[in-house]
């Protein structure tokens, strides 16, 4: 057996979902590029689960359906009143509520494609409402219905502030939600198959890839990004600040990237998002620290940003509060998270690696009278 730790380079199955080659990453064959600047999310969504790109009446029938799952059962909004809010971070919320929501559908232990493809539905609907409400619900206040009218990025920030949106942060949103939905076979869409490719349900695939998720070596990093810029605070600390940790060989988030070698292709569009909504916002700091840090950090290890380093800022400008940062990951990559889920119920066979043993060798049952 050839042992690769983190399965670094290990193809572990086939799949016609997203593909990252030669530092291109494309969604069922479309260029993330072009998605960023030209899809809705909705259309990105249907894209991933059907492997092809809707007509208008299928991308209006998917919008209604989505729209008519989107509120929550009132068990779990009293669920998370129970909560010891201060101590409860919005991520172990989430995976908790996708968790619970299992409890509250009628076709959750159903194993037919029809059944799953609703449950799809279901979650990919409810995860905003689920982030959403967690966030008023800790602020004292109460949550705010969705708007059957509204785009889904648009109706995340009406439910998350109680206030339309202006169409600039809608736009932010949107390029946000279609840049993080899916990326091949990262850590918690393996988890997720790994999970259902025992044939357990849904939910419990989806609560296994926010665990997954939770951790700062995958979603986690943007939040942490964040609490960097802000511990930086000025353009004259970033200089110390960064060559600091250099010299001390501590890990700077937001930079690199274990299948890109020239850099991660989304990086580019939260960048440029980021310098009109700081500027829009008169926080145009935030971004230009993010500049200088990169400079330092390319220019001395050659590591360029990831998709996580300009998003922190673009979610600060848009008033989100920073530990929100990640579960606004997981609102967008459910849409793949499901996708995979539902490709590895088509043609399951059960995940089940080895292991090198390296304990010691064989040995004898010693009576614990005669042990030292």
């Amino acid at each position: 057996m050839t042992v690769t730790r983190g399965l670094e380079g290990v193809v572990a199955t086939t799949s016609s979902i997203s593909s990252i080659i030669d530092d291109t990453l494309t969604y069922v064959g479309y260029d993330i590029d072009d998605l960023a600047v030209n899809a809705s999310f909705e259309e990105v969504i249907y894209l991933l689960w059907h492997r092809r790109l809707p007509n208008a009446e299928e991308l209006a029938e998917l919008k209604t359906q989505l729209a008519q799952n989107t509120a929550l059962p009132p068990e779990v909004i009293q669920h998370f009143k129970m909560y010891p809010i201060k101590e409860v971070h919005p991520m172990a919320a989430l995976r908790s509520a996708v968790s619970l929501l299992g409890l509250y559908d009628d076709e959750a232990d159903l194993m037919d494609d029809e059944a799953n493809y609703r449950k799809a539905v279901r979650l990919q609907a409810k995860m905003p409402a689920i982030v959403t409400t967690f966030a008023r619900i800790r602020k004292g206040l109460e949550p705010v219905a969705p708007r059957q009218d509204l785009s889904f990025a648009a109706n995340f920030l009406y439910m998350l502030s109680g206030k339309e949106p202006e169409p600039i942060a809608v736009e932010a949103m949107n390029k946000a939600l279609v840049l993080h939905a899916d990326h091949e076979l990262n850590a918690s869409t393996f988890t997720a198959r790994v999970c259902v490719a025992t044939l357990s349900d849904v939910y419990s695939g989806i609560t296994s890839a926010i665990g997954a998720l939770k951790g700062p070596l995958h979603g986690g990093a943007n939040e942490a990004v964040m609490k960097m810029l802000s511990e930086i605070g000025t353009l004259e600390n970033v200089e110390p600040y960064v060559r600091g940790k250099l010299a001390n060989k501590e890990k700077i988030m937001g930079f690199g990237h274990r299948v890109y070698r020239k850099g991660d292709p989304r990086a580019k569009h939260l960048r440029e998002m980021s310098k009109k909504l700081t500027e829009l916002t008169g926080q145009p700091h935030w971004f230009d620290l993010s500049v200088q840090i990169e400079a330092i950090v390319t220019g001395e290890k050659k590591l360029p940003p990831n998709v996580d380093f300009y998003s922190a800022s673009v979610y600060h400008s848009l008033g989100i509060d920073h530990d929100l940062m990640t579960p606004i990951f997981a609102v967008s990559r459910v849409s793949g998270w499901l996708a995979h889920i539902l490709e590895q119920y088509e043609n399951n066979r059960l995940i089940r690696p080895r292991a090198e043993y390296t304990g010691p060798g064989m040995q004898k049952y010693v009576p614990i009278e005669q042990r030292g």
